[in-house]
C-alpha cells in the first residue's frame, strides 16, 4: 500500500492530495515577504510551503558564479551576486521554521548541494525535496537518503532510465519516497506535460507515492493528475504575477491557489465508491423529469390494451416505461380516462411477467 507521512500528515491513495506551495525565491530575499507568503499559503489550504537552499560557491563553477547577469530580473551584476541576494541563511531559516510551526503549516526546502543538505538536516527539516536537475546526481540523492526523512524527487528532463536509477539508489537506504512527474519548462507547454507518466510511475513503482510538480499556467492539470493517481502536487506560488523574478509569471496567485486546493478536495470526495446508486437528492428530480405509462385515450372496461393505447408522459411517479411489454395484451378491469396511470392493479393478471407466464 502506498503511504508516505510528512510531518505527521499521511498521504495515501484513498486520501486527499498533499499540496505544496513552492515559494522558492519568490520572497525576493525578504524575510517578511516570506512570512506573508507562508500565511497566505496556509489560508489558501496548502499543506506545506517549500523554500530552496543553495551554497552558491559550492554549487556553481567560478565561471558560472561570476558570469554577467544583466536583465530585468537580476538582483546583482553577476549570477553569483544575484543568487546570494536571494539566499536565506541560518537565522532566516530558523525564524521561518518557527513561524511555520506557529501558524500550523509544514516547511521544508530543496537541497541543491551537499552542504545545503547538511544545513537543512541540522535544522531538522521534516522532508527533503530534490530538484529535477539532481535526478542524475546519485551521490547527492544517496547522501540525503541517509537522513531517513521523506524524500520528494522531481523528474523533469529525465528518462525512465534516469528515474529507475534514482529509485534503485534511494530505496535500499530510505523507502520514504515520492516521485513527481515533472516537465522542466518554465512554464511548461500543455502538450509536454505528459500526465500519463503518472500512470506509468504508479505501475512501475507499485508501493511508492506518486505526484506532480506542475509548471503549467493554471489549476486544471492538478485535478487531472489526482484522477490519474497523483497524491502530492507541488505548485509555484506568488503574491503577485508582476513581481520581479523569473518564477512569478507562471506561479499561482492566492486566488488561483485557493481554487486549486478547493477543487482537489472536491474531486477526492466526488470520486465516490464506484457503486452506481440512486441518492436521496435525486429522487424528486427524477420523478419530475422521468416518465410513466398512461392511457393514451379513454378506454372502456374489458378492453385489451394495444401499443397505441399507451402514452409515455411525465412525471415518472407510476409504472415505468420499461414495463410496457408486460402491459400490452392485458385487459382493463374498469374504464380508464386519458392520462390515467397504467397500473397492474387496473389490469387483469399479476404484476410479474414470470407469474403471468406460469
Amino acid at each position: 500500500m502506498r503511504k508516505l507521512t510528512i510531518d505527521g500528515k499521511v498521504i495515501q491513495d484513498d486520501g486527499n492530495c498533499y499540496v505544496i506551495a513552492e515559494i522558492g525565491h519568490n520572497h525576493q530575499g525578504k524575510l517578511e515577504t516570506a512570512k506573508e507568503m507562508f500565511k497566505v499559503a496556509k489560508e489558501c489550504g496548502a499543506d506545506a510551503v517549500k523554500l530552496q537552499k543553495r551554497n552558491n560557491r559550492e554549487l556553481f563553477t567560478a565561471a558560472g558564479y561570476n558570469r554577467a547577469y544583466d536583465n530585468s530580473n537580476s538582483y546583482g551584476a553577476t549570477y553569483g551576486e544575484h543568487r546570494e541576494f536571494l539566499e536565506f541563511g541560518e537565522a532566516e531559516f530558523k525564524e521561518l521554521k518557527a513561524y511555520a510551526a506557529e501558524i500550523g503549516i509544514t516547511m521544508f526546502a530543496t537541497a541543491f548541494d551537499f552542504s545545503s543538505a547538511d544545513f537543512l538536516e541540522d535544522l531538522d527539516m521534516p522532508a527533503f525535496k530534490m530538484a529535477s536537475g539532481d535526478l542524475k546526481n546519485i551521490p547527492l540523492l544517496t547522501h540525503v537518503a541517509k537522513f531517513q526523512k521523506p524524500m520528494i524527487i522531481s523528474t523533469g528532463g529525465g528518462t525512465m532510465e534516469d528515474v529507475n536509477r534514482a529509485y534503485d539508489a534511494i530505496m535500499p537506504i530510505n523507502q520514504q519516497l515520492c516521485i513527481l512527474q515533472c516537465t522542466a519548462g518554465y512554464p511548461a507547454d500543455f502538450e509536454e506535460l505528459n500526465l500519463s507518466v503518472i500512470s506509468t510511475f504508479r505501475e512501475r513503482f507499485a508501493n511508492t507515492t506518486i505526484g506532480l510538480s506542475s509548471h503549467d499556467n493554471g489549476i486544471a492539470m492538478a485535478l487531472a493528475a489526482y484522477m490519474l493517481g497523483a497524491r502530492l502536487v507541488e505548485k509555484h506560488f506568488t503574491l503577485n504575477h508582476t513581481l520581479k523574478g523569473t518564477d512569478h509569471a507562471f506561479s499561482l496567485e492566492p486566488t488561483g491557489f485557493r481554487k486549486m486546493v478547493r477543487d482537489l478536495e472536491r474531486v477526492q470526495v466526488a470520486i465516490g465508491n464506484g457503486v452506481k446508486q440512486t441518492y436521496e437528492s435525486e429522487v424528486a428530480p427524477i420523478i419530475k423529469m422521468g416518465k410513466k405509462l398512461v392511457a393514451a385515450r379513454d378506454l372502456p372496461a374489458g378492453y385489451t390494451i394495444q401499443r397505441e393505447d399507451l402514452a409515455i408522459k411525465s412525471p415518472g411517479d407510476a409504472l415505468p416505461p420499461y414495463e410496457i411489454d408486460k402491459v400490452i395484451g392485458r385487459v382493463t378491469r374498469e374504464a380508464m380516462k386519458e392520462d390515467d396511470d397504467i397500473t397492474f392493479k387496473a389490469l387483469n393478471g399479476s404484476e410479474s411477467l414470470a407469474e403471468t407466464v406460469s
